[in-house]
């Protein structure tokens, strides 16, 4: 067994200890393929990442082993990575995260047993003031990724009257993002109060859709248009993150007319780098549109949504 291997990552040479260790059993997937794996995807994993407070999902023995979500940097990290300190209001406590600023950052994370990256949808300029809003399709138990399919295409359809670019992307799961860049002017409640009438509108144009918060209430076969991701601290994988699925599958950029015949399952550690040598990163023109929220807050308010 290798000992360790030394990467260079942008510029940057990272120690890969253990690299033969096993991280997805089922493939034979090691350490080593999942930090070869985000090297090639470079420029969409940081540009997804840049500058935001990032939670990391550790596997520190594989998949098979324990799952650790680590939020606080540990003593001893490199003095060249990248931090930024967030309050948690609820236990009165801060934490330095990871911010990712390059490639190197991320290879150090790998290193330190990290698989998936869970990032803020705000950035470290600003913690309290969200420039990403985040529409999650999330398939209920007996709901086919064909209800997905029909409420992301009413999603589509409100966006484009509204005037706003999304950005789509598979999960890696059974679901899809869209992900909108919005002028950072407004707080977390304000953001998931918009992302609520949005939801709201979605419903009314397709039985498909839900915004029922409780899963205990709502209909099984429905696709739960999840504005609860916009609260503060509620992180989801970002764009070209790795999923700690026994498949490895990746949360990957897709165009809107893909989605009729795309299929989640078909983007993995394996198949990824290829599609982001072909296609390059869906997502790179995403800082180019950013949108404002008062038609969907003046939405909320006509709905009476509570203020946050």
């Amino acid at each position: 067994m290798t000992a360790e291997v030394e990467l260079d990552a942008g510029g940057r040479t990272v120690r890969l200890t253990n690299p033969d260790r096993v991280y997805f059993p089922a493939q034979g997937w090691t350490k080593l393929d999942v930090a070869t794996y985000y090297l090639s995807v470079a420029d969409g994993i940081v540009r997804a990442l840049r500058d935001r407070p990032c939670m990391l999902h550790r596997f520190p023995s594989g998949l098979a082993g324990e799952k650790v979500h680590q939020k606080r940097i540990p003593a001893g990290a490199p003095e060249w990575i990248e931090t930024v300190r967030v309050h948690f209001p609820r236990y009165d406590r801060t934490a330095d995260e990871l911010c990712v600023t390059e490639i190197g950052h991320v290879i150090w994370a790998v290193q330190m047993s990290t698989v998936e990256f869970h990032p803020w949808n705000s950035r470290r300029f600003d913690t309290e003031r969200p420039d990403e809003w985040r529409i999650d399709l999330d398939p209920m138990p007996q709901a086919d990724f064909g209800s997905v399919r029909q409420v992301a295409e009413t999603c589509r359809e409100v966006l484009a009257e509204l005037g706003i670019t999304g950005y789509p992307k598979t999960s890696g799961g059974a679901g899809l993002h869209v992900y909108v860049r919005i002028a950072p002017e407004w707080g977390f409640g304000d953001v998931r109060r918009a992302a609520l009438a949005f939801a709201r509108e979605v419903e009314r144009r397709t039985p498909a859709a839900t915004t029922t918060w409780w899963r205990k209430d709502r209909d099984p076969r429905a696709v739960f248009v999840d504005y609860n991701q916009n609260a503060r601290d509620h992180t989801i994988a970002s764009a070209w993150s790795l999923r700690g699925v026994p498949e490895g599958t990746v949360s990957t950029p897709i165009a809107w007319d893909e989605i009729p015949d795309v299929d989640p399952r078909d983007f993995t550690l394996a198949t990824a780098p290829a599609r982001f040598a072909g296609c390059g990163d869906l997502h790179a023109t995403i800082d180019d549109h950013h949108h404002r929220l008062d038609e969907l807050l003046a939405w909320a308010d006509r709905e009476g949504l509570p203020p946050p």
